[in-house]
């Protein structure tokens, strides 16, 4: 897979370098010299350009990229770079990071971002997973469909411990993803039964989290059952 990745700077570099690991084909672009540090990912292409012009993305040949990430530090350049990799060159997936969480409503399909990543919403949203059992916390938000990546361990109490998948009646626009059970990460089947203490990763319309949540949460003694 080709990746393009906008920003050159530590977060740039450290998403090259994973995706390096991974196989994939790296360009990295940058407009400041001082961002052109080959010798750190030296697998990876580089492009001395300002990723806001067209002929610097017609030479980084934006076209031929799977993938585009946006990881500059500055909001304004990530939503440009984000619109026209969607609208001029068709990328199939826009993934864009967000500096400002003020301005996370900004970063939707209108400006071609497929996936959002708010570093500080991410950060609280790992804390709260940490500590919290029974709630549902947002790890990630996709663009397309208002949907978003959802994360719920499920409680010791929890009434649907020991039900199989295919049995559970999922809210609709909700896709139960993975099952994260110790150390094992299942994809998960009809017959898998869930287990408390295990940690569901879901993709869920943003309106239907507190129906999700409230299924999960439901307890083997509650009198409603």
């Amino acid at each position: 897979m080709r990746v393009a990745i906008a920003g050159a700077g530590a977060v740039g570099r450290s998403i090259a370098g994973e995706l390096l690991e991974n196989g994939h084909e790296i360009l990295l672009i940058d407009k400041a010299p001082t961002a052109i540090s080959v010798e750190r990912v030296p697998q990876a292409e580089w492009l001395l350009a300002d990723a806001c012009e067209i002929t610097s993305l017609d030479e980084a040949a934006l076209q031929r990229c799977n993938v585009v990430i946006a990881a500059t530090g500055d909001d304004k350049v990530n939503l440009v770079v984000s619109l026209l990799a969607k609208t001029e060159y068709g990328v199939p997936r826009v993934v864009a990071r967000v500096n400002n969480p003020k301005n996370e409503w900004l970063f939707n399909e209108s400006w071609g971002v497929d996936v959002a990543v708010s570093t500080p919403r991410l950060m609280s949203a790992l804390v709260e997973e940490a500590v919290s059992v029974g709630d549902l916390v947002r790890l990630l938000r996709f663009s397309h469909g208002d949907a978003n990546l959802v994360e719920l361990t499920l409680p010791e109490e929890s009434a649907l411990a020991g039900t199989q998948v295919g049995d559970v009646e999922w809210p609709q626009d909700t896709s139960l993803v993975t099952i994260i059970r110790g150390t094992r990460v299942l994809a998960p089947t009809r017959e898998d039964s869930l287990e408390a203490g295990d940690e569901l990763l879901f993709v869920a319309a943003q309106a239907r989290e507190e129906q999700l949540e409230d299924l999960l949460s439901v307890r083997k003694d509650d009198p409603a059952r």
